[in-house]
């Protein structure tokens, strides 16, 4: 991209601040030259749709039909209105601060108006619209305040033009309200002569009002608040209402109770009021609405934009204008930016190699363009999750960068993207792509056990089928099959497929048939195969080795073993004691147990080896212990030796039949 030119301030300029990712959208406010000579730009930021979530996306769709219905714009196709989608932004008041080296171009931005038609952005190069104002820190969007107001509902209806000796015979009161005739029968020294007397009675109203002498201990102050335009206004009103009688409006000037004070909102505001709005306008700007809801919310509007208009004419506004003059005078206004020359990183073949050449080192050949699915470009960029090897053409690396999405949409690009919480942009990291995977940690393990098992069909088309025969060098079933979680790029698969079946046999491609059990026999077999557990009657626990004796048993902290059947003659359950099924057997060992966590058991069920079932496994040889471990659903024999028989205890015959008597 050429962008060897001049940037100047509140210029729309394209940032990148990563290779693979779209450029960054930002308006120049300021360009400030730092301690070690490079230049820094201050910039507003503008958002895209991928930036914000799906809720907000659904909201600015529903405020673009409105905006359709409203303007009534021409029809367009689905990939127009896709495209569109790229070309809006919204607008924010969060400002950063970026090195002016990471300037890559100029683009246009423009507010929508209800006269443009939208299909005239997708003729401009580098040209967007925005309507709506993004927050980042309520995640909220809101319309822009400050739309121009141009349509049929905003336009006056302009009558006819009476002809000559036709009289107008509208009721001038209902359209009108007149406050001041020019046709009076006072003469102007006079009118000057009341507005004279008006002053001064507004500056000794001034003296009696006790918040006022406050404010403004000086006479000169209280007569220079005197002669401002409400004290200006309020007498040639009193004049219009008594029929311009000098009498009549002398005395309204001046009732019983005393004399009339009029206050405009310089005088009403306090210090402290008037410094709250210079904060609030040097932070917002002219935007009235933000200014009364963050600063002033005890004020109305009508009397923040009167201050406004009044606080111009002060001192203190020339003072803070030719602060900010001096300041934009000593700092930058543009900024030269050469031409950037390095190489993307995410370039995967060199310039120079022949056109139209697919595939590079470590991609597949064959791929073609994930947007416009061509198979010939001069340069190829990578794109997407690295696993997935997806790429772009150069042009369609350009769109890419600039607009933030592809041509056409993809589900990689997220077109079926859900939950606001969701990253929303496609280019994914091979460690988001595994990170994806519920098997990557204990966590992951226990919260996918914990969900309900739902069950769910994917039925393949007859293309797909197809597909996966002719182009089983790019699909590798095999290794998608050990990775189910990774996604695999249909749209690629199918494009290879379209150009491989005419070079294909032109016979009909029969599938094998592969002759399959009935739902009955598999139930049987698996019924045999896994006879039902039986439970073990409830008892006293049985301590794990002797030196847990009068310790608690905890589950997570016990190995799952599975059953297997006893056919030796001897049979005992969990707690000893014997029942038909059989033993259960492990090679580990008493004392040094594996801690298992609850999330990695394979089901709830835990076996506990008793102590003669401890010693009914010095019976078997290493041979049938390792026999036992690869295959538990099979039954294990154990041959008892035979228990030796008992000695006979030898009769000691008696000397004598007599009692013994022992003597103290």
């Amino acid at each position: 991209i050429k962008i060897n030119v001049y940037q100047n301030v509140q210029n729309y300029v394209y940032f990148e601040n990563s290779s693979s990712n779209p450029y960054l959208i930002r308006r120049i406010e300021e360009l400030n030259k730092t301690a070690n000579g490079n230049v820094e730009a201050k910039v507003v930021c503008l958002f895209r749709r991928r930036d914000i979530s799906a809720n907000l996306n659904t909201l600015a769709d529903s405020n673009a039909r409105d905006f359709e219905e409203e303007s009534k714009q021409p029809s367009v196709s689905e990939q127009q209105k896709h495209q569109l989608k790229h070309r809006e932004l919204f607008l924010s008041r969060q400002f950063e601060s970026l090195p002016a080296t990471h300037i890559r171009g100029k683009c246009n931005v423009t507010l929508l108006n209800e006269t443009d038609v939208l299909t005239g952005y997708l003729e401009r190069e580098d040209c967007f619209f925005y309507s709506l104002v993004f927050d980042p820190v309520q995640k909220t969007l809101l319309a822009d305040q400050g739309e121009i107001r141009v349509g049929s509902k905003y336009q006056a209806e302009i009558p006819d033009k009476l002809a000559e000796g036709d009289s107008d015979s509208r009721v001038q009161e209902k359209l009108e309200t007149k406050v001041w005739d020019p046709n009076n029968q006072l003469k102007d020294p006079q009118i000057d002569q009341f507005l004279v007397v008006a002053r001064a009675v507004g500056t000794f109203a001034r003296a009696l009002d006790c918040s006022s002498s406050i404010r403004q201990p000086s006479l000169h102050m209280s007569a220079a608040a005197a002669s401002r335009d409400i004290t200006l206004f309020h007498a040639m009103d009193t004049l219009q209402k008594n029929d311009y009688d000098l009498a009549k409006a002398m005395s309204t000037l001046v009732p019983q109770g005393g004399p009339v004070l009029c206050r405009d909102e310089m005088e009403e505001w306090s210090a402290s009021e008037a410094m709250l709005f210079e904060e609030a306008l040097e932070k917002y700007g002219k935007d009235f609405n933000d200014i009364r809801q963050d600063f002033l919310p005890w004020k109305s509007l009508a009397s923040v934009v009167q201050f406004y208009y009044m606080w111009k004419t002060t001192d203190r506004y020339i003072q803070q204008k030719r602060l900010k003059a001096a300041e934009a005078d000593s700092k930058l206004k543009q900024v030269y930016i050469p031409t950037y020359t390095k190489p993307n990183p995410n370039q995967i073949s060199a310039p120079g190699s022949k056109p139209g050449m697919n595939g590079a080192t470590g991609y597949q050949k064959g791929l073609s363009c994930e947007s416009c699915h061509s198979a010939q470009s001069q340069q190829w960029y990578a794109w997407g999750p690295p696993n997935m090897q997806c790429r772009l053409c150069a042009t369609c690396w350009i769109y890419w960068k600039k607009y933030g999405g592809l041509k056409t949409p993809t589900q990689l690009e997220g077109a079926t993207r859900t939950g606001s919480d969701a990253a929303p942009r496609g280019h994914m990291t091979r460690q988001e792509v595994q990170g994806m995977s519920p098997f990557t940690s204990s966590a992951g393990r226990a919260k996918l056990l914990a969900k309900n098992r739902q069950t769910f069909i994917l039925q393949t088309t007859k293309l797909t089928r197809i597909a996966r025969r002719v182009c089983q060098d790019i699909l590798q079933s095999r290794r998608a099959a050990r990775r189910p979680y990774a996604s695999i790029n249909s749209n690629a698969v199918k494009a290879e497929c379209m150009i491989r079946l005419p070079k294909a046999a032109k016979g009909a491609m029969k599938n094998r048939p592969i002759p399959r059990p009935s739902l009955i026999n598999i139930v049987k077999e698996l019924a045999l195969q896994a006879p039902l557990k039986l439970k073990a009657p409830r008892g006293a626990p049985t301590p794990i080795n002797r030196n847990q004796v009068n310790q608690p048993r905890s589950t997570s902290a016990l190995l799952g073993k599975r059953p297997f059947d006893n056919a030796g003659g001897l049979s005992l359950s969990t707690n000893g004691r014997p029942f038909a099924l059989g033993m259960r057997a492990a090679t580990q060992s008493v004392i040094k147990r594996q801690k298992v966590s609850q999330g990695d058991a394979p089901n709830p069920v835990v076996f506990v080896a008793t102590k003669d079932t401890r010693a009914l496994r010095k019976h078997l040889t290493q041979a049938e212990t390792r026999r036992a471990a690869r295959k538990p659903h099979l039954p294990v024999k154990i041959k008892l030796p035979v228990p030796p028989r008992p000695l006979p205890v030898p009769i000691i015959p008696s000397s004598t039949s007599e009692p013994i008597v022992l003597e103290d």
